[in-house]
């Protein structure tokens, strides 16, 4: 198998290997030391470091383990670059956690309060913001698209399920509450329930998007054609459009095995270039690609729903958010998962939906589920298959820090969950009658 260039560019680590120096960094090294200590020092995690003499302490009240190898790189890294520094620590293995998940719900749990109240007013002083090319603009998107989607089809096709569907499934009952753990709680979803609740997750979408013989769809965000598929099998056509290469290639090809080349086109378009003279959709559907948009642009992406929606129409959008409140607090915020993951992303709130489609469009939020927990297990099945294929992984092209930061960016999503600090919810709108802005 031939490397890509773009899986070549994720195998180039700049600065990984740079440790902070000089008095400064010191400085800001023992306060976040101070702040780390303080802070677990009253979760149920036990903190085990070991310092250069040999002398190791204990921290915390007991639970899910951090073993600190290297605590000086750790907390410098933690002093200059806060989060991003804490988790390039675990990148070169300046620490490490068995149960990688389970430690980091404990922090996810208390995100809100790991910082005290009276430092956090600082936060606008201290934190960075996300470089300017970052932003989702229509010059940038495709490249921010490009250095997660394009990495590699056959990457993705090691750890999802056959329908390659990349967002959180649906299972039949609500999966118990995801606290972590190496090993599943009892009654957790297994890897053979992933598929069925892949397709429940896509097939709900569909009904709330009223899908049905001879609709009109268009899907913001083709992933690889498992819902343009479904869709055309109900005797819709479909026009899906992505940004991705990689996955307009592979989209194409599943929906020629399927049989559907006459009724699904798979187009490469910037969402915000949809419209086409004349052109309406009774139904569109978007399944967690509004977290690419950026905040900046939430509204062009609920008005460009809106412009090409034909009256009457229903929209059902995949969509993962988090508290309002958090939202506001973090959306100047450069992040681990901006820098190694998805650059430009950021999440809604449902309230920010809720305001922009009522005061800038026609569509009117109709209904809401919220499935969280179901995203925690998702992302707990796809971990588990990840590091279950870590040698094919390799063989890709990949190397060992790839597969420490696609583990932690696996482990630190489904914390999240599973704290329910973020939410994942299916958002049902309608097209009324009313103006943009009207009070309903």
């Amino acid at each position: 198998m031939t490397v890509t260039s773009q899986r070549l560019s994720a195998n180039h680590w700049p600065g990984l290997d740079a440790v902070p120096t000089g008095a400064r960094a010191r400085f800001s090294a023992r306060v976040a030391e101070r702040l780390f200590r303080g802070a677990l020092a009253r979760l149920d995690v036990t903190v085990c470091l070991t310092r250069p003499d040999g002398t190791v302490e204990t921290w915390g009240r007991g639970g899910p383990t951090m073993v600190v190898h290297r605590p000086e790189e750790l907390f410098l890294r933690l002093g200059r670059d806060q989060l991003i520094g804490f988790g390039e620590a675990y990148l070169t293995g300046a620490w490490d956690a068995e149960d990688l998940g389970g430690f980091l719900t404990v922090l996810a749990a208390e995100m809100q309060t790991l910082v005290p109240e009276s430092l956090q007013k600082l936060r606008a002083l201290v934190v960075k913001r996300p470089p300017r090319r970052m932003l989702s603009s229509k010059s940038n998107s495709q490249s921010n698209i490009a250095h997660h989607y394009d990495l590699s089809n056959d990457l993705f096709e090691l750890f999802l399920d056959p329908t390659l569907s990349y967002s959180s499934a649906l299972f039949v009952e609500s999966p118990p509450r995801a606290g972590g753990g190496a090993a599943p709680d009892p009654g957790a979803p297994t890897r053979e329930d992933l598929e069925p609740a892949q397709a429940r997750k896509i097939e709900r979408l569909l009904d709330q998007a009223g899908v049905g013989e001879g609709s009109r769809v268009l899907e913001i965000g083709s992933g690889w054609g498992e819902l343009a598929v479904r869709a055309a099998r109900r005797g819709a056509t479909v026009r899906t459009i992505t940004l991705s290469v990689e996955q307009k290639a592979l989209a194409e090809a599943r929906v020629a095995e399927a049989g559907y080349t006459d009724q699904v086109s798979v187009d490469l378009c910037d969402y915000r270039d949809v419209a086409r003279a004349g052109e309406t959709y009774d139904a569109v559907v978007s399944v967690e690609m509004i977290e690419a948009v950026g905040w900046q642009y939430w509204q062009t992406y609920f008005e460009t729903i809106d412009s090409v929606l034909a009256p009457g129409g229903k929209v059902a959008i995949q969509a993962i958010t988090m508290p309002h409140d958090r939202m506001l607090a973090t959306r100047r915020t450069y992040t681990w998962i901006h820098k190694y993951i998805f650059p430009g992303g950021f999440l809604p709130s449902v309230r920010v939906i809720d305001d922009i489609t009522c005061q800038h469009t026609a569509l009117r939020m109709t209904d809401r589920l919220s499935m969280g927990q179901h995203y925690a297990q998702t992302l707990r099945l796809w971990d588990e298959a990840f590091l279950a294929a870590s040698q094919q992984v390799l063989r890709l092209g990949f190397d060992e820090t790839f597969l420490r930061m696609w583990h932690f960016y696996l482990e630190y999503s489904r914390a999240g969950f599973a704290a329910a600090y973020l939410d994942v919810n299916q958002l049902t709108f309608t097209k009324s009658g009313t103006t943009p802005g009207e009070l309903r």
